[in-house]
């Protein structure tokens, strides 16, 4: 693929289409003495379905929120459609419009509907008028099988209904990549499939992906690439078909050996 930096050269449109929707370049995090990430260098495409996956502790969720600047990087380029992000810059929140962010524990306001929910940010980011924004928010919850939920609070859903309408709330600003931390790790077992079958749905409508969990069921499924880290760093990225099958690395086979068995 062709680095960001050669892109910047080019200004039709054909060239900007081609252009990475991430591009992160020796990328490192630290707090203190302790290093959460150190050297990361990671290139996903538009449409591409990524699995990060790695024991506790390896940086995972760390590299997900440095890509939307939820946690600021001291080291290294972060490119996210095509914009460079750097600590401090202005006009954050207008590109982080176009990047959807599933967390593990729903984030959803108490207080509001379902409704609510998912047409606060296109009315006051989006600008949106009542009505329009209520249109895209039942469409969007339409697409995740929850249309009947509109008018409940957050407290009368279960806890995949809950996921169900951030991942809802995420898709009304119709971004151009969904980030997602471990959106079933909080949930009840009988409740991981039906968010994980609302994600198949996602992945096979093309949209741009990057998903940290364990899942393995669903990354096997689903993914383009796995991207196993350890210790705050890539060890090693492979189709699914050949990581499960045949992992390179002795840290990527053991885990492999922990979760699958």
């Amino acid at each position: 693929m062709t680095p960001i930096h050669e892109l910047s050269v080019h200004n039709n449109a054909q060239d900007t289409m081609q252009a990475p929707a991430i591009q992160i370049e020796n990328l490192s995090k630290w707090y203190e003495s302790f290093r959460a990430l150190t050297d990361v260098n990671l290139t996903i495409a538009y449409g591409e379905r990524i699995v990060i996956c790695g024991p506790s502790g390896s940086g995972k969720s760390t590299l997900i929120r440095c890509i939307n600047q939820l946690e600021v990087h001291q080291k290294g380029r972060l490119v996210v459609n095509g914009v460079t992000l750097v600590p401090g810059m202005k006009g954050l929140s207008a590109i982080r419009r176009d990047v959807g962010m599933v967390f593990q524990h729903f984030n959803l306001f108490p207080h509001l509907t379902v409704l609510d929910n998912c047409t606060l940010a296109l009315r006051r980011v989006r600008k949106l008028d009542r009505r329009e924004a209520e249109a895209v928010a039942h469409a969007n919850l339409e697409r995740v099988r929850i249309p009947e939920q509109a008018d409940k609070y957050p407290s009368q859903l279960s806890g995949g209904q809950q996921q169900r309408v951030a991942i809802a709330r995420a898709l009304c600003m119709k971004p151009k990549v969904m980030l997602f931390d471990e959106p079933t790790s909080a949930l009840d077992p009988e409740m991981i499939n039906e968010v994980l079958d609302v994600m198949t749905l996602l992945a096979q409508d093309g949209m741009t992906m990057v998903c940290v969990t364990h899942e393995m069921g669903f990354a096997r499924k689903v993914a383009d690439r796995i991207v196993f880290m350890d210790q705050g760093q890539i060890v090693e990225q492979a189709p699914p078909s050949e990581f499960f099958t045949n992992p390179k690395h002795e840290r990527a086979k053991l885990f492999l050996k922990q979760i699958l068995h």
